[in-house]
């Protein structure tokens, strides 16, 4: 067994793009991050608020920034936050940004042609494949979970599915939360084998939990002065790229394409990396401890 945990290579509006963290983590050392704690409301930015449930700890996004550039990472520079599980056993993370695009319309919510969408990306990603050696070669297989649209929450949803040259499973799944002048990003990092389970948890404790701040949820669009986004839903799954542009040039000439316009690959998790991840969490934690005199002298002085 290998011990890389494979994401799947993709865009970040496709996903957070995968690839490999570093398990070693030795630029972060003696780092500190301001963790906080479940059980209380944080802020995302000037958009939005997660009310953070007991089993998750939450970084802001500069500590999400530093953190993925201390595990070898490279930050997009739009994130607003990232969420972990208290719980060991579970290996997931949570990466939120927010894209400033304009008011994206959701004319195409009944109209998802998500057969055509996968089509432009196989087709797109076999002709890249000619152009690329055998072992980077990638072949979509299929939705993991078909695009839809919740009307009542403006969320869209999807996951697809594909393989590596070496038959591993590769899957991401995503979320976008249409806001007023724009998207809140909520990307899944997980694995095919705990996606399902990670992503009930998502759907059930995380996503309601987000919240559209006053005057910046979808429905506070004003036609008169705000900007309208120059593509819909459609485009959004293709990373605001459209089906044509998928289709002609392929996932990895995307990939290409968006890093020269200033969008950045984010790198999947390792088995170790996640230890590294939680030896951070564990190390804060412990350098935000009061020292047991400090405890003890204030133990004694409220006594008084």
């Amino acid at each position: 067994m290998k011990t890389l945990r494979l994401a799947f290579i993709f865009l970040l509006s496709l996903g957070l793009v995968a690839g490999q963290a570093s398990a070693e983590g030795e630029g972060a050392k003696g780092n500190n991050y301001r963790w906080i704690q479940g059980g209380t409301k944080v802020d995302l930015g000037t958009v939005a608020t997660l009310d953070l449930g007991t089993p998750f700890v939450f970084l802001n996004g500069d500590d999400t920034r530093k953190l993925l550039k201390d595990s070898k990472d490279i930050p997009s520079g739009k994130e607003i936050g990232s969420i972990f599980p208290v719980n060991e056993q579970e290996q997931w993370e949570v990466i939120l940004e927010y894209i400033d695009t304009g008011h994206i319309k959701d004319e195409e919510k009944k109209d998802l042609d998500t057969d055509a969408i996968l089509k432009s990306y196989r087709e797109g990603t076999e002709e890249q494949n000619k152009q690329v050696p055998d072992e980077n070669k990638l072949q979509v297989t299929g939705w993991d979970v078909k695009p839809f649209y919740d009307e009542k929450t403006h969320n869209l949803t999807w996951s697809i599915a594909a393989q590596n040259a070496q038959k591993e499973a590769l899957v991401n799944y995503n979320v976008r939360m249409l806001t007023r002048t724009g998207y809140i990003s909520i990307v899944l990092i997980s694995d095919p084998q705990h996606r399902a389970k990670d992503q009930e948890l998502l759907a059930s404790q995380i996503i309601p939990k987000i919240a559209a701040k006053q005057g910046q949820r979808y429905e506070d669009f004003d036609a008169s002065k705000d900007k309208v986004a120059e593509y819909g839903l459609s485009a959004l799954i293709l990373g605001g790229a459209g089906l044509a542009v998928a289709k002609k040039v392929g996932f990895l000439a995307m990939i290409a394409l968006f890093l020269k316009k200033g969008w950045v690959i984010v790198l999947a998790l390792l088995a170790g990396g996640w230890t590294w991840i939680k030896s951070r969490i564990n190390r804060s934690r412990r350098n935000n401890q009061p020292a047991p005199q400090e405890t003890a002298a204030k133990d004694e002085n409220a006594s008084l």
